[in-house]
């Protein structure tokens, strides 16, 4: 006879979710929920903003709890508060905490709690259920304030934790400061399979597209605005064309071609197929960023600074250059507006990615084999 095991039952958290896959805001969320709900051994809660779910997700949320989590997505977050509005934040983390502690609270069937970012963890209730905490770029950040990695410390100590960074950079500073309390384990995320169907036309010797998609800040973009000004400025053959929220107040000079926040199906239909390259040159604490992978996924050599999170994707997959001056971004925007170059270095990081990110239903299945782990070892 054969043997039906019982789905595992889970509540994830999370202060970020898209309103529908056009949107740009915690969409990693949505296609992670998604793969978790594609199998028939999970039963996924969702405690997030409202959007759009698939009808296997249970939103999680009493309506006060999500038109306060909508008004939080409204505001740009909670890491973009803290940044730019203290005295806000001073009040509204208070109120998150206290949602975050009632939804954990009346999840009283849950097997496991999955939660995305790190602070969402503080206010589980040591109730002692498996814990899974998704670790993000920013986390890395959050961690170096006074009493943080006491208070996770303490969390991990009352239930059994696996933490999960979304690349491998964050190992080792995680399992120092971690280690001894709780598993750690790194968990890419995926990828959606539309970006592996583009089919890229080789760059065009007219007018070269290059792309940079990230939201506006000093610390994203980095100096892509002082470096490219020689690259850009004054070149009627390519161009430089900026995608993203603007998150600060900078003034972008006339050679960017800026179009504001873009949807990933504008991105993949419009954009990526045509374009030569990539191009971030972030000082931002980054995780594993999605972009690249995406962009890697289409077959496009990535031009980066050597972030510990750019240097985990280029490194091992060839997949770019980094570059440290305004003259190595000049040459290696030249180096791959070569169609022989730029065709060979998009294969390599499109393979690399393949085999090593997959898809979303890939990633669901890393995160269901932690479950069942995690679970089994503290029945």
């Amino acid at each position: 006879m054969a043997v039906t095991t019982k789905p595992i039952t889970v509540l994830m958290s999370s202060t970020s979710y898209p309103e529908n896959l056009l949107d740009w805001k915690g969409l990693f969320i949505r296609h992670l929920t998604d793969g978790l709900a594609r199998r028939n051994d999970v039963n996924l809660s969702l405690w997030a903003p409202k959007g759009e779910t698939t009808a296997q997700v249970k939103y999680f949320p009493t309506e006060r709890e999500s038109v306060f989590l909508s008004s939080l997505m409204r505001d740009g977050g909670i890491a973009h508060l803290l940044r730019s509005h203290p005295l806000k934040a001073m009040t509204t983390v208070p109120r998150l905490l206290r949602g975050l502690n009632s939804a954990y609270s009346r999840a009283a069937e849950a097997d496991i709690y999955h939660v995305n970012w790190i602070q969402n963890a503080l206010p589980v209730p040591a109730n002692g259920k498996p814990l899974v905490i998704s670790v993000l770029g920013t986390d890395m950040q959050l961690l170096k304030l006074p009493l943080m990695k006491t208070m996770i410390r303490r969390i991990c100590n009352q239930h059994p934790t696996v933490l999960c960074p979304n690349a491998e950079w964050m190992l080792s500073p995680l399992i120092e400061a971690f280690g001894d309390r709780c598993t750690v384990k790194a968990i890419p995320f995926g990828i959606d399979p539309q970006w592996y169907k583009i089919e890229r036309s080789r760059p065009p010797q007219e007018q070269h597209v290059w792309l940079a998609v990230t939201r506006i800040t000093k610390a994203k973009l980095g100096p892509i605005l002082e470096w490219g000004l020689s690259a850009f400025e004054n070149h009627t053959d390519r161009q430089l064309h900026l995608f993203g929220p603007m998150q600060e107040n900078i003034i972008l000079p006339a050679w960017v071609h800026y179009h504001g926040p873009a949807s990933p199906e504008d991105l993949c239909k419009n954009w990526f197929p045509r374009a030569t390259g990539l191009i971030t040159l972030s000082r931002h604490a980054e995780g594993r960023p999605q972009v690249m992978l995406e962009a890697m996924a289409a077959g496009l050599p990535i031009i980066a600074s050597r972030l510990p999170a750019h240097k985990n994707i280029i490194g091992p997959s060839e997949a770019g250059r980094f570059c440290d001056s305004p003259h190595e971004l000049l040459t290696s925007i030249q180096h791959f507006e070569d169609a022989e170059a730029n065709c060979q270095t998009g294969l390599l990081g499109r393979e690399w990615v393949r085999t090593e990110i997959g898809t979303w239903d890939d990633c669901a299945e890393r995160f269901y084999s932690v479950y069942k782990q995690l679970i089994a070892e503290n029945a």
